[in-house]
């Protein structure tokens, strides 16, 4: 009788699903997600440097820490941030491995892959969206449509993300469905004003101060 050692081990252990094979997606090349959760201030998210290290905080629990992240958020007023310039140059890929944009460009245009099906987050979950309770699809972004930064003026970005008490943040929907099927409605980045900056005025149109994150590297 023919021995089977040691070295059928493995190929049993992969037959019955204990061992992933190598062409699996691995945390590690993930790229893009949708926060799982914000900080815990409303849109208060300590600046774009407390955004970027809550996107940090969750890739490296991820298993995606070897990546440097970025919120995709922009600022207004004097050094105004344009959040499309903030996160590399892509491609981007969610948890599943789907690529979600080739680059800026594309991620800005009609032919990026964003659905709620691929907008996961890091841990590889669907956001709830309209028609979920509760509906979590306002991401916040304080971005116009192409990614740059709103004119001075009318706060867009509840005081550059440093205040729960005062101003307004541009949402963009996850799930890409609002209540009309225009473009607003439909926009990953650019769907509305919040009716405030605390948690319960983002809950309130279908937020819970949740942001997207990309690896710049």
């Amino acid at each position: 009788m023919a021995h089977t050692g040691k070295r059928a081990l493995p190929a049993v252990l992969l037959a019955l699903g204990f061992l992933t094979p190598a062409a699996a997606q691995q945390p590690g090349e993930m790229s893009f997600f949708v926060t799982s959760a914000g900080p815990g201030q409303g849109a208060d998210l300590g600046g774009l440097a407390g955004a970027d290290a809550h996107c940090q905080r969750l890739a490296q629990a991820a298993g995606a820490g070897g990546h440097s992240w970025r919120a995709y958020l922009s600022t207004q007023g004097a050094g105004a941030v344009h959040a499309r310039d903030r996160i590399g140059r892509g491609p981007w890929r969610n948890r599943s491995g789907v690529v979600i944009a080739q680059s800026v460009a594309d991620l800005h245009s009609a032919a990026n892959a964003l659905t709620k099906q691929t907008a996961l987050t890091e841990a590889g979950a669907v956001v709830n969206g309209r028609g979920d309770t509760p509906n979590t699809h306002d991401i916040l972004t304080g971005s116009q449509p192409d990614g740059t930064a709103f004119p001075a003026g009318e706060d867009r970005t509840c005081r550059n993300w440093t205040s729960s008490t005062e101003g307004a943040a541009m949402v963009g929907h996850s799930d890409r469905i609002g209540l009309r099927d225009d473009a607003e409605s439909v926009s990953w980045n650019t769907s509305h004003p919040s009716r405030g900056c605390s948690a319960p005025a983002l809950q309130a149109s279908g937020g819970a101060g949740l942001f997207y994150c990309f690896a710049v590297d």
